[in-house]
This record gives C-alpha cells, structure tokens and sequence, in this order.
C-alpha cells in the first residue's frame, strides 16, 4: 500500500500534520495551523473533507466542528465551515450514511449527537443523548445502528440511527461493561458481528457479540492488552495515572486477526489476538512507542502511532502481530489523534 495520506492532530500546537507516505516513508508535506485544541477528526476521503473537533479560539467563545477542505496535492487543509458547541467539545468523531451523517461523543459535555452534513456544513444535531464522560461513538457498517461508549457510567448506549440523523434507543437501550473498566473506544468487526472495547482504566479489550439484525450487544469475554512486566494496577476515576502507576489505556484499531491496543502508562502498543469465533486472548507481545501514546491508526501493512508526551509519530511495518520500526518524524506538540486518508 503505497501513496497514502497520513493526518496528525496537534493538540498542543493547535494544528493537524499532513504526511505522505510512499516508498515505506512518510514526509511531512503540510502543517495547518489555527484547529485550536483538536484532539479528534473524521475523513470523508470521498469528498477530501476533513471535521475537526475543536475548543475555544479567538473566532468563537464556543468548542465546535471545523469542516476543512484537504488539498491531496499539497496536504493543506482550508476550513470552509463550522459549528458551534456550546454545550461542549467532541472527544470523538464519526461518519455515517456515506458522508451525510456525523456522530460526535463529548468527554466534558456528557453528551453524544447525531447530525446531518450537506455538501460539508455540519448542520444543528438531529439527536442528543447523555450519559457521563462520552469517550467514542461508532455506526455499524450499514448505517441502521450507533453505539455510544461511557467511561463514567461503564457502559455502550446502542442507538438505531437513520440518514436523518434521528437516534432511537433499542430495546435494551445500554448494555454494560464491567464495573469500574472505564470503557473508552470501539471497533467494529469486518463481519459486523462482533463489537471489542478498550478499556481506559483495567486496559482490556471487551468483546461483545453483536445482533446484525437488531444491533443488540451482548457481552462475551475480555482480555489483557497491558504489559504485566509494566507492573501497573488499575486505575479509577479522577486518578492520576502516571504519578500512581496505574494502567491508562486509549486507543483500539483492528488489524490482521489482531486488534492494537495502546496504553498511555507504559507507552506500549500490544496486539490481542482474536479466534475465528471472535473470542480474545491476552496479548503476550508489546511495542514501547512514542510516549503517551493516545492516538494511533492502521492501515494495511502500516501502523503509525502518536505521543502526547512526544513531538514526533513513529511509523511501522506490521507483520502479523509484529511491529518493526521503520521512521520516527517531528509532527508538533501533544500530537494525539491519526488517520490514514
């Protein structure tokens, strides 16, 4: 896989890094400034449109969403649109319904929406749901379903969802995750029938089967994704994680038979095998990336990974359940959300 996209948010900076790899290299060939404490967006690569999630800034007293046109040729971005929050910003950001729906999860404001996008311009929420410390909301595949993940209340809220952006909780409206895991982000599996939670505070992965039909959860099993020489115990609400040593799980994506899992308080990336039945097992092996690694993403035969303690992302060639460094390069101050374009 070659010529891809790679965007790095900034949080520090208030920017977003453009990179192009190619060749098994990435070169920064964009830094666009002015996205004011980004630490989350979403691609319509369809479209080149890019929906940023930002704080307060000298334009608007309000957090919002910044739509931004992506220049491929150049990796600039423009900004053409945004919408204001008042009720507070995203910490998660997804697509729905080929672009016309955007999902968003507010840590802060305790609450989840569900907008229409027309031609970029993300429109006032159709939908808003609450629950305490909204950390990642996904769509199912086909658009029909969203699922609501809440740190503070351990639990997913499960949503159908239509291309008016209306959400309509189902019978069960939530399914929980164990008591005190602080459930954080979600994948959903190629299949659709399974759904696997990290967990920011024990650091497993949540494996839950999931009703294609009616998108129901239910709960199956879990496994470790934390790094027992690391010696850490786990966390709980309102801790501070690394003066305690306490586990600090953040982000989850699916690999090749695989899902990566970071963890803020030893900075690894592990992988979590899964069975052809969906099942997981504990991950044996991990990686010591960048430090504090909050956001990563995978693409193919790719992974690159970004710290919050760091100024740089590390790229790797991915084999299996294997990671072999092959770049590290600067990108900006508390970088800590990626996506492959």
């Amino acid at each position: 896989m070659t010529d891809l996209l790679v965007l790095v948010a900034n949080a520090g900076d208030g920017s977003i890094s453009t990179f192009r790899l190619q060749n098994g290299a990435l070169d920064r060939i964009a830094v666009t400034e002015g996205i004011t404490g980004c630490s989350t967006f979403a691609v319509d690569g369809e479209r080149d449109l890019v929906y940023a999630a930002v704080k307060p800034d000298g334009t608007s007293d309000a957090a919002g969403i910044l739509t931004l046109a992506l220049d491929r040729q150049s990796g600039a971005l423009t900004p053409t649109s945004r919408l204001d929050l008042p009720s507070g910003g995203m910490n998660y950001l997804a697509l729905s319904h080929g672009g016309t729906v955007l999902l968003g999860a507010s840590y802060g404001g305790g609450y989840g929406i569900a907008s229409v996008v027309a031609d970029g311009v993300v429109a006032e929420p159709a939908s808003r749901v609450e629950f305490r410390n909204l950390h990642s909301v996904l769509p199912s595949a086909d658009g029909r379903f969203a699922y609501f993940v809440s740190l503070g209340d351990d639990l997913i809220g499960q949503y159908a969802l239509d291309a008016e952006a209306g959400l309509t909780p189902l019978d069960p409206p939530t399914v929980a995750a164990p008591a005190g895991s602080g459930p954080r982000h979600l994948v959903l599996n190629d299949e659709q029938d399974a759904v696997y939670v990290l967990t920011e505070f024990s650091g497993e992965v949540l494996h839950y089967a999931r009703d294609t039909a009616a998108g129901t959860l239910t709960l199956r099993g879990a496994a470790s994704a934390v790094d027992p020489s690391a010696s850490l115990t786990h966390s709980r609400f309102g801790a501070d994680p690394i003066a305690q040593h306490l586990i600090w799980a953040a982000d989850l994506h699916a690999g090749d038979g695989v899902l990566w899992a970071s963890e803020r308080g030893a900075s690894t990336l592990a992988p979590v095998a899964v069975a052809a039945d969906g099942s997981v097992s504990d991950a044996t092996t991990f990686t010591v990336t960048e430090p504090q690694p909050r956001g990563f993403a995978v693409a193919g035969e790719w992974l690159v990974a970004a710290g919050e303690r760091s100024t740089e992302v590390s790229l790797y060639a991915v084999d299996g359940d294997q990671l072999e460094l092959r770049q590290r390069i600067e990108t900006g101050r508390g970088a800590n959300w990626v996506r492959f374009v």
